[in-house]
């Protein structure tokens, strides 16, 4: 089929196109003007992506999912059933009697009525930004923006509700953990409070180590130099047959006073005895005093030699006293290390208890701040309020379309009413039923003869004669 064919059952069959046409926009004006007038009204919600400020962490809005997630949380039948709670439409006995009449009873009217309040919302996320516009389609100008409006609060208090929910549980159990391990903290004080009490060990074990290693080194020193005092007495003491070359004796003041009176005495009885004689009184009571003096030399001598062996024997019980403090320190410094230790033990086990009570009393301290939070991430930015004109039936944006099907379907109709009749319009649609080439054709009306029409039947003679030599040339 050519163009000229097409032009052609159009011609013919205009009628059966016309008609189609206007029954197609009678059709939809009368369902435009029969249709109820719906109203369509939307609130906007901004989502914060700022720090939570009770926790300083960032919301789950940086993730690629969240905002497809929130459309899923506000055309859910939670977010549904919160509407219906709270505009109190279970409580509307119209309601209550459709509801009857529809389920028979049967569930409950908040499920049924949430899901038929979601089939007329819609739930759409701005590109490129974090708004989200929430639209609500009634019949009811005021119950359209009031829905929007319900939506959006819903909405808003569901999303702390599925914040707040998770913490308040998570502080229970964190609460219950907490109470554990405060009971595991004060029993581990109590082991270690117990052991210090039984060993007298301040748990500044550091310090007393330092404090015995001091007294032992002090004891130390004093038992050296104990021992350099006792080995000089020794010394004294393997000579004290030699008193008098012992230098206690020769550089004691008292025997040097005796030794040089006694010389003294000494030279003056060998003069009294070359002058007087040994019979003389002088010379007798000289040599008496030498004597005494003698004696008495003899007497400090001695009690030197006593004291050194006196202090000989009470260096030695220094001695065995400090090494005897030695090993008694030493000894207690291993038993109190090794008591140190456990302490350690215990200490650590404080330490660690205190650690995991204080994490856990910080994260209960968290949870229970966040249960008890009543803000959230959403804010509105605008509110519904009631539209002025209606969103549907529009009758122009309708009529427009019905011209347009109308035409297709007036066209298809003419094409069907041909294709059940069809009929002989052109030369080249007789050809191609027939098989035989036209060689003329006559017109309804004849036109006045002039060049124009002779040219053209000279064409159209042309034209027949090269397709009538070609056909029978396809023959033989």
């Amino acid at each position: 089929m050519n163009f000229q064919q097409f032009i052609l059952i159009l011609q013919a069959r205009y009628k059966v196109a016309l008609l189609v046409l206007a029954g197609t926009v009678a059709l939809v004006l009368a369902v435009s003007l029969l249709m109820p007038d719906k109203y369509i009204a939307s609130t906007s919600l901004v989502l914060d992506v700022k720090p939570d400020p009770l926790l300083g962490m960032m919301t789950g809005a940086a993730s690629p999912t969240y905002m497809a997630t929130q459309m899923d949380i506000i055309t859910s039948d939670h977010v549904g059933q919160s509407v219906v709670k709270l505009l109190k439409l279970d409580q509307v006995p119209q309601i209550q009697a459709q509801w009857q009449k529809a389920t028979k009873g049967k569930g409950e009217l908040a499920v049924w009525l949430g899901s038929m309040l979601a089939k007329k919302l819609d739930a759409k996320p701005s590109r490129d930004s974090n708004v989200i516009n929430i639209s609500y389609t009634s019949e009811d100008p005021v119950f359209a923006a009031t829905a929007a409006n319900a939506f959006a609060q819903a909405y808003i208090n569901t999303n702390l509700e599925l914040k707040v929910e998770p913490a308040r549980q998570n502080a229970q159990w964190f609460q219950v953990k907490v109470s554990g391990l405060r009971t595991e903290l004060e029993n581990a004080q109590a082991r270690l409070a117990a052991f210090q009490k039984k060993t007298g060990i301040v748990p500044n074990s550091s310090k007393v180590q330092n404090e015995e290693n001091s007294k032992i080194a002090e004891l130390s020193g004093q038992l050296i130099v104990t021992e350099g005092q006792t080995a000089d007495i020794q010394s004294k003491k393997k000579n004290i047959d030699s008193a008098n070359t012992l230098a206690d004796v020769m550089q004691n003041p008292i025997i040097l006073s005796l030794k040089s009176d006694i010389i003294r005495l000494e030279g003056k009885l060998q003069e009294a005895g070359r002058n007087l004689g040994k019979n003389n009184p002088q010379y007798q009571s000289t040599e008496i005093e030498i004597e005494t003096l003698k004696k008495k030399l003899d007497f400090e001598t001695q009690q030197i030699l006593t004291s050194i062996n006196t202090a000989n024997r009470v260096n030695k019980e220094k001695g065995s006293e400090l090494q005897a403090s030695i090993l008694s320190h030493k000894k207690q410094a291993i038993e109190e290390s090794a008591d140190r230790d456990q302490i350690a033990v215990f200490e650590n086990d404080v330490e660690t208890a205190q650690k995991a009570y204080d994490l856990l009393v910080q994260r209960y301290t968290e949870s229970n701040l966040q249960s008890q939070s009543n803000q959230t991430n959403i804010s509105v930015l605008t509110p519904a309020t009631e539209p002025l004109e209606r969103s549907s039936p529009n009758i122009y944006k309708n009529m427009l379309i019905a011209v347009f099907a109308g035409t297709i379907l007036g066209v298809g109709a003419a094409f069907a009413a041909e294709m059940f009749d069809q009929r002989v319009r052109t030369t080249e649609s007789l050809a191609t039923a027939t098989g035989v080439p036209v060689l003329v054709y006559f017109t309804e009306n004849s036109e006045p003869f002039g060049i124009k029409k002779l040219l053209k039947q000279m064409v159209v003679a042309v034209r027949l004669k090269f397709r009538f030599r070609r056909k029978v040339a396809v023959a033989a």
